[in-house]
């Protein structure tokens, strides 16, 4: 038993377990036009993992029988997914609600225009990284020039309705430059939109908070600036069981691009795939094994219940400490 399985069971003695399956979320490979600093799959422009078709038909095929609440489709950037539109649309067509993760400058390269009125068209909600509003601190996480790039395409959304119209949603990611806890979420929400209205004239629908993964190019980082232990301590010292309950793992099941199962996005990372008997394969895929399943959990879990808590939604708890952030 790790040390996080030993701490959550004085709150949960059976650990943890899927409470639902509200969000099915799909990773189409590891192909990106970026190489940022903190990413916890190492994704670039020289990997080439992706879906296949056949994977594609066989999650069309569960979603023709199954209704999520959200279908989360992510990467790497997966708008470089050669079938990225048609896989989409299909998606779209059984009826279960779809949100794309971006990273915004992809946008930009693959044609503004064309790519948003995709979008639009089938009201797709997007989840987009601006890891801050000031540019010298995106640049440095995510490459010279990002930045711009970055708000020329914030710039076109909101021209589309993204962040303005209620029925387009375009939330923006912000996560931390180094190896600390995030800034409260509504706080940094309020800083984000007074900042990016005044510089820019742009807006959004919402901030969505997360901690840094010890985990990808984070994890190398620390280890070469000999952070890492500093900072797996700093995570397991602000455990907060109140994030429990909202815990991604507990509402959601991922594929892998190969069709694997996991548990989460950050077990995808590690190669964790569901486990405790439950079948880890796409071609196995039991929603009523799967909603009643065991996660698996290791000490990068700290990650998710430090301070306020972290999620692919952002903060879990009101209860934001800001003592706890750096």
């Amino acid at each position: 038993m790790n040390d996080f399985e030993r701490m959550i069971r004085e709150t949960l003695p059976a650990g943890l377990t899927c409470d639902d399956m509200d969000t099915l979320q799909i990773n189409l490979g590891r192909r990106c036009n970026l190489s940022c600093v903190h990413c916890h799959l190492a994704c670039s422009p020289q990997r080439r993992e992706a879906m296949t078709e056949p994977i594609m038909e066989g999650i069309i095929d569960i979603l023709s029988r199954e209704k999520f609440h959200r279908v989360d489709i992510t990467g790497g950037a997966p708008e470089l997914h050669p079938l990225f539109r048609k896989f989409v649309d299909r998606i779209y067509r059984t009826g279960n609600p779809v949100q794309v993760r971006t990273n915004l400058t992809v946008l930009v390269e693959l044609g503004l225009n064309e790519m948003i009125r995709f979008f639009r068209e089938r009201q797709i909600d997007l989840v987009a990284s601006l890891p801050c509003y000031l540019q010298e601190n995106v640049d440095s996480q995510r490459g010279q020039g990002v930045y711009a790039r970055s708000i020329d395409a914030i710039r076109a959304l909101n021209g589309a309705g993204y962040g303005v119209d209620p029925d387009l949603d375009l939330s923006l990611v912000f996560n931390p430059g180094g190896p600390f806890l995030p800034p409260p979420q509504k706080r940094l929400d309020a800083d984000y939109r007074a900042e990016l209205e005044r510089r820019f004239g742009i807006r959004f629908s919402r901030l969505i908070v997360l901690t840094n993964m010890p985990l990808g190019r984070f994890r190398q980082r620390l280890e070469q600036t000999g952070e890492l232990e500093g900072y797996l301590q700093l995570l397991a010292g602000a455990y907060n069981p109140a994030t429990l309950p909202g815990l991604m793992c507990r509402h959601q099941i991922c594929i892998d691009w190969d069709g694997t199962l996991f548990d989460c996005d950050f077990n995808l990372a590690l190669g964790m795939s569901v486990n405790h008997g439950t079948p880890d394969r796409i071609d196995a895929f039991t929603p009523a094994v799967l909603k009643n399943r065991k996660i698996v959990t290791d000490i990068h879990c700290f990650g998710c219940t430090a301070g306020a808590g972290s999620s692919c939604s952002g903060a879990l708890t009101e209860g934001d400490d800001p003592t706890l952030s750096g």
